[in-house]
């Protein structure tokens, strides 16, 4: 159980997405390197806070792609760079992780392996879509499971569910071929679900915000490169990298805004034809 630091009963996390680390700290992805990238948006989470007055966040999600690597060096530094938000940090795997090394360094690191949370009067799952060797991702019949159980123990639970792989198409041909393969399955369960539904993710390295059959779906920036949206082809955006702020309300409303570093913080190299 998460309990919610304001009187209001609102839950306010962070989403930390897709920061592809390296062990060595000045390797870049796509001309970005990804540790300084992530390094300046944690620093802007901790001027904002200074700013707006502390205490503000519950927890922070990491959904994914923490390491380009596999490195044991990449997933300590993720761990020394959230060890500075001071919240507790919870995390699936992406795509691009090596997820028994990142459970091994996480676990070291004392970061929770948790995957149910209470939150106030909303439950925060967070389910693995990992294929091990592939890009796209899929959930496995006891990741669904755990989803249909969520819901017959906590029907009245407000729901946010965390995944790494995107489960609606969000404009893209070459990203949406690297989805979320038995998205209906998931959405299926979700369907009977008489409270709020919201499905966050990462992958996908760009903001998305759209309600399908009553479920809103969420997509966040990610720490280092973004994805032009809206492109069939593989291509690279101009956006800054940033993060997602969520407040979750205890009648089941949910407010959220992305946030960005400065325009042109972080160039990449536009010159690049493939991820």
């Amino acid at each position: 159980m998460i309990s919610p630091h304001r009187p209001d009963g609102v839950v306010e996390l962070l989403q930390i997405t897709d920061t592809h680390l390296f062990a060595d700290k000045d390797t870049n992805l796509l001309g970005i390197a990804p540790w300084h990238s992530c390094r300046a948006v944690v620093d802007a989470i901790l001027e904002d806070e200074r700013a707006c007055g502390a205490g503000r966040r519950d927890l922070v999600l990491a959904t994914g792609d923490l390491s380009q690597d596999h490195s044991a060096a990449s997933y300590r530094h993720f761990t020394d760079l959230m060890g500075e938000l001071a919240p507790p940090v919870f995390w699936l795997p992406g795509n691009h992780d090596d997820a028994l090394l990142m459970q091994a360094e996480l676990d070291q690191a004392g970061v929770s392996n948790a995957k149910h949370l209470l939150c106030g009067h909303w439950q925060i799952l967070l389910l693995d879509t990992q294929i091990p060797g592939e890009t796209h991702g899929a959930l496995s019949a006891s990741q669904l499971a755990l989803l249909e159980q969520a819901i017959e123990r906590y029907p009245d639970h407000h729901l946010l569910v965390a995944v790494h792989h995107q489960a609606v198409p969000v404009g893209c041909a070459w990203l949406d071929q690297h989805n979320l393969r038995n998205a209906d399955d998931m959405r299926a369960i979700l369907a009977g679900h008489g409270a709020s539904r919201v499905v966050l993710s990462g992958h996908v390295h760009q903001g998305f915000d759209e309600v399908h059959d009553g479920i809103r779906y969420l997509a966040s920036p990610s720490t280092c490169i973004q994805f032009k949206p809206l492109s069939d082809d593989f291509a690279l955006d101009s956006t800054a990298p940033g993060w997602r702020a969520l407040s979750l309300y205890p009648d089941g409303r949910l407010g959220t805004q992305v946030w960005r570093l400065p325009p042109y913080a972080f160039v990449p190299d536009f010159s690049a034809k493939g991820y």
